[in-house]
């Protein structure tokens, strides 16, 4: 039985990798299901050279660690995603603190990316994880907005400041809805964007994300 979020978003993102297979689209722009899990693998497994999708010294590192992932075939890289045993994420808290967002944000990005997609109900356990990892994951995704930005639960009314500032952007929603549009998905069900027009036109044109 899965002890977190992560970890369950974990598994079932595998598992639907190997069900729509290695070359099914994602939402992540220019990737297939194949290279979305080669990522999360050399940022596991690979620490060093997944610093170079920010360093443009150990950008090599990076293509080489990609390229030796990307040659395993997708059961293999399904089964290696699962059981992280060679990684930090084999750490549950530090699985937690980093991967709560990201697995179930990847996740998404497979299932929304599939014709007849819904959105799923996640039970209040899991949106509260979400709504507790969103504030900081969601600062570095939309730091270039130029706007300040505040998110609202819609479930119990609670705000989080994402960008600091008088007349903000509101974004209302669950909060696995609220992370997804925040992190630039558009795919995204029953979230209302409202404040001063600057704000909201700022945060609308935006490139979200990382």
């Amino acid at each position: 039985m899965p002890s977190s979020t992560a970890r369950a978003e974990r598994l079932a993102l595998a598992d639907l990798a190997e069900q729509v297979g290695a070359d099914a689209p994602t939402l992540c722009e220019g990737w297939v299901v194949r290279d979305l899990l080669v990522h999360l693998l050399v940022r596991e497994r690979n620490p060093l050279a997944q610093a170079g999708t920010l360093l443009p010294p150990l950008r090599g590192l990076t293509r080489r660690a990609e390229r030796r992932w990307g040659r395993a075939d997708l059961p293999l890289l399904a089964d290696q995603l699962r059981r992280p045993v060679l990684s930090w994420a084999s750490v549950p808290l530090l699985d937690r603190l980093a991967n709560t967002v990201e697995m179930f944000v990847h996740h998404e990005n497979v299932r929304r990316a599939q014709e007849g997609w819904s959105p799923r109900d996640l039970g209040d356990d899991v949106e509260d994880d979400l709504w507790r990892s969103l504030r900081p994951v969601a600062a570095m995704a939309t730091r270039t907005v130029g706007a300040p930005v505040v998110a609202v639960d819609s479930r119990t009314g609670a705000e989080a400041t994402v960008r600091r500032g008088d007349g903000p952007a509101v974004v209302r929603g669950r909060p696995s809805e609220v992370v997804l549009a925040l992190l630039g998905r558009t795919q995204v069900h029953d979230v209302e964007i409202t404040g001063p027009d600057l704000a909201v036109r700022r945060l609308r044109n935006a490139t979200l994300g990382f």
